[in-house]
């Protein structure tokens, strides 16, 4: 049977892991913002969509959101006991924001890794929370 240490060891690593997918899509998060603000032709936005702004404004939201999100990245490497619970609420804020956006690209396929890897932060995060030893 695996001791206490042994198990939390484990479940460290899969808080590491997380840093790592969030620093993906931290990067992915800025890139879209780029996009946008450099190439505002690249996203395709109708009258359905959930875009409030327009989409320069948007990029810049953006591409500020994936530096935040690589800044909690690095936080939740440093093992803080914050940055798992506003790593949590972070994530679940981009995933949703990401299903708002999922129709406005013309290629969706970015959005959809980005959810994905936000679901696996999340997994990541919160399975065998008691296990895990945060500093």
């Amino acid at each position: 049977m695996e001791t206490r240490q042994e198990m939390s060891t484990a479940w460290t690593g899969w808080a590491s892991f997380a840093a790592i997918m969030l620093m993906i899509v931290g990067t992915i998060s800025f890139f879209e913002g780029l996009i946008a603000v450099v190439r505002r032709q690249y996203f395709v936005v109708s009258g359905s969509q959930v875009i409030v702004f327009d989409v320069r404004t948007w990029g810049w939201l953006t591409l500020i959101w994936g530096i935040v999100l690589i800044c909690v990245a690095f936080a939740l490497i440093a093992r803080s006991a914050w940055a798992r619970w506003f790593t949590i609420i972070v994530v679940a804020i981009n995933l949703i924001g990401q299903l708002g956006f999922l129709g406005a690209t013309q290629y969706p396929l970015w959005t959809l890794v980005v959810i994905a890897l936000d679901i696996t932060v999340l997994y990541a995060l919160t399975a065998r929370w008691e296990q895990v030893e945060m500093r």
